[in-house]
């Protein structure tokens, strides 16, 4: 889940690319619409798939971006996230201007589970803010469109899901279509300044990481709901549509140190269960999960993320070297003694989640090809899956079997009379995975 900071909406003129010839851009046959702009207006013409919290929250940073914006479609599986979604967008705390980039009539407001699919052929860049189960599918849709995409993370919640998205970046690299994925670190000055300077810890060769914290809503059943609408409704407690709190929020962490060290596990163990979080209304997820990563050069990521209230929070990494430490949080690199020997000056700290707007949207608007985040966004998504898999079960995960091994936990059909993967039983409660009973490779 994210902090939404408001960034200012001032504007620069708008470059219209008539041409992408220039500075290695993709030519014939390759060359994507997407890469002009359709309207008479020359606006980017973007499209919200996914109307919740973080979809309302993308939105308003592409609509605050410095280049010529306008929100033209949205679509959700429900009409009311819509109604909702664009009552914030267009509140009295929202700037004129802003409000001014919206043009979203009744007709182009679409809902159901193909939404999607209506609404992305209207669109230049295409925002995808679902539950991350529906990621993969979503993204394969708008790069076969060739449209530009900004895709919240994680991009996929099983292995199959994984290598869908990494098969489309490759098409999408093909195509020259910028990817930003919203793992909004990289796009943090705090973040890019100590990866600038991580050389001066030597080697990594191990790191910890850390997102404790109280948890998030619970969203009643109601009686009229059937069981694929309740869960929908409540999607962060069902695997299919989140991939649990490791994967949906922890993978900020553990993307940070596969960044830093330049690679992705090769392995993982761990433990994890449910504490507090014990309720029929807390589906099938875990509420704590502590995973030891290992890295192809034996260093080892110390991984811990808990939903538990009143506990110790923290949301922050560290990675040790062979000549000092990195505190993330701190913006600190010390030596082993402890003596600094670097501190980020915290008063040029920018507003991530705007940053990767206002980036992405600056190279559409040059006619450039910048971004290919989605190899990394299915990478670090599938260390966070990986970590899943070992708490669950208990043993020892590999990456390369996990990866490999075609788990593909979605519906047959979705639809709203259609049976989830997994539903409750007589008593209301959900099975939940049992280490040392439970098996994936």
């Amino acid at each position: 889940m994210h902090n939404d900071a408001a960034n200012n909406s001032s504007r620069r003129d708008f470059v219209k690319q008539s041409s992408l010839i220039a500075g290695g851009l993709i030519a014939a046959p390759f060359l994507s619409r997407a890469n002009f702009f359709s309207g008479a207006d020359d606006a980017i013409k973007v499209v919200l798939i996914g109307c919740g919290g973080r979809g309302t929250g993308a939105a308003m940073q592409a609509l605050r971006s410095k280049q010529n914006v306008k929100l033209v479609a949205m679509a959700d599986a429900f009409k009311d996230n819509i109604d909702k979604c664009l009552k914030s967008l267009t509140s009295d705390e929202t700037p004129a201007d802003v409000k001014n980039r919206i043009d979203v009539p009744e007709e182009r407001k679409f809902t159901g589970f193909d939404a999607y699919q209506k609404a992305i052929p209207l669109a230049d860049v295409v925002i995808l803010a679902t539950p991350p189960g529906f990621r993969p599918i979503h993204f394969d849709e708008a790069i076969r469109q060739n449209k530009h995409v900004f895709m919240e993370k994680p991009v996929a919640t099983d292995p199959a899901g994984v290598q869908k998205v990494l098969a489309t970046a490759e098409i999408a690299k093909q195509k020259k279509l910028n990817v930003v994925v919203g793992l909004q670190r990289h796009y943090q000055t705090s973040y890019r300044e100590l990866f600038a300077r991580k050389d001066m810890i030597g080697d990594i060769t191990s790191a910890q990481a850390w997102w404790n914290n109280d948890g998030v809503w619970v969203r009643a059943r109601k009686p009229e709901q059937t069981e694929m609408e309740y869960q929908m409704r409540n999607w962060y407690y069902f695997v299919w549509l989140c991939g649990d709190h490791i994967t949906e929020q922890h993978i900020h962490n553990l993307d940070v140190i596969n960044w830093f060290k330049g690679g992705y596990p090769v392995k993982a163990q761990g433990m994890g269960g449910r504490q507090v979080r014990k309720g029929k209304d807390n589906g099938e997820i875990f509420d704590h999960h502590y995973v030891e990563f290992e890295y192809a050069d034996g260093s080892i990521l110390n991984s811990q993320c808990r939903h538990i209230p009143g506990t110790m929070s923290r949301v922050d990494e560290l990675l040790v070297g062979t000549k000092g430490k990195i505190q993330c949080g701190r913006g600190t690199i010390t030596d082993p003694s402890g003596k600094v020997l670097y501190q980020f000056d915290r008063k040029t700290e920018n507003q991530p989640y705007q940053a990767e707007h206002d980036e992405l949207f600056a190279a559409i608007a040059k006619g450039e090809y910048k971004f290919a985040d989605a190899e990394n966004g299915a990478k670090s998504t599938m260390t966070s899956i990986l970590g899943r898999m070992a708490t669950y079960s208990g043993q020892v995960v590999s990456w390369d079997k996990a990866i490999h091994s075609g788990i593909n936990i979605q519906p047959k059909v979705y639809a709203w009379d259609a049976a989830p993967p997994v539903v409750p039983n007589a008593d209301g409660f959900y099975n939940i995975p049992v280490p040392g009973v439970t098996r994936y490779v």
